[in-house]
């Protein structure tokens, strides 16, 4: 199926993987040109592992995970494996995102400077515990197919509703956290005097801005949402069905599936003859 508007879907992706991409790019050369690099000893070169790998997996990795159903040469791809792909992506944010808070606990702790008094602070553990409940709920409910459809058909709205706010309040904690530490590091020069490094850490916070909107406005035009996969209404053991679950089975060829349906009308028109035949021999012997 032909994607509409396809041209533009591909400029606007491509500049949201090159801003995305720049992101990171930007904040590695923060850290170790301005911040005097990365270590793992309790000092300041273990805290800048926490916007480095909050960068990669928070904002861009997240960023990647939300539209990867979008892509329209995975189209053909089953959903059950684009469902793998999206949790796995998610995975290695949430791996990402451990390791970051990690770092940071352990810099405060190591230099006895208080946790978690910031609203920087209060806002991104709410993003993180949100995110974890996120996945842990996607993975039980949508991949696993466990979940009754009743209760999936309820709760897809807010799955997907909860995760463009989860990407966004992340989008908002990393422009908070790279202003709060410009404010705290820059001493002299100030901050208010625009030092290069103000300067440069400001344009690495408006390229994570500008991903966040292109990935928005990528995932909510609905003329580039996933087409529903055709022949995919199945009968579950509960006596529902579900659209789309063919991503779940084996993936068939489509002269497989038009030879499956052929034998099913034949076999359906056979039986027909057979109850009109035995209908006729039923009026005959009255």
């Amino acid at each position: 199926m032909a994607m509409e508007g396809y041209w533009r879907f591909l400029a606007l992706l491509g500049s949201a993987l090159l801003v995305g991409f720049l992101s990171v790019i930007f904040t590695l050369v923060w850290v170790l040109h301005y911040r005097e690099g990365l270590g793992w000893d309790g000092s300041a070169l273990e805290f800048n592992w926490h916007p480095v790998l909050l960068v990669t997996g928070f904002v861009f990795i997240q960023g990647i995970a939300i539209i990867v159903y979008r892509l329209p040469w995975t189209w053909k791809c089953s959903k059950f494996l684009m469902k793998c792909i999206h949790a796995g992506l998610n995975a290695v944010a949430a791996i990402l995102v451990i390791i970051a808070l990690v770092a940071v606990f352990e810099n405060h702790n190591v230099n006895n400077i208080p946790n978690m008094y910031s609203l920087h602070s209060w806002v991104g553990l709410i993003a993180v515990i949100w995110y974890f409940l996120q996945l842990l709920s996607g993975f039980l409910i949508f991949l696993l197919p466990w979940a009754p459809l009743s209760l999936r058909a309820f709760l897809m709205p807010i799955h997907v509703y909860s995760g463009l706010v989860i990407f966004g309040t992340v989008i908002a904690t990393a422009l908070m956290g790279v202003t709060e530490k410009l404010i705290f590091s820059l001493r002299d020069p100030a901050y208010s005097t625009f030092p290069p490094e103000g300067v440069f850490v400001n344009t690495l916070g408006l390229l994570i801005l500008v991903f966040g909107a292109l990935i928005f406005w990528i995932v909510t035009r609905p003329q580039w949402k996933r087409p529903k996969e055709p022949n995919s209404i199945i009968l579950q053991p509960d006596g529902g069905t579900e659209q789309g679950a063919r991503g779940s089975m084996p993936a068939y060829s489509g002269n497989d599936m038009d030879k499956s349906d052929s034998e099913l009308n034949n076999e359906v028109a056979a039986r027909k003859r057979n109850l009109a035949l035995d209908e006729a021999g039923q009026r005959s012997t009255m």
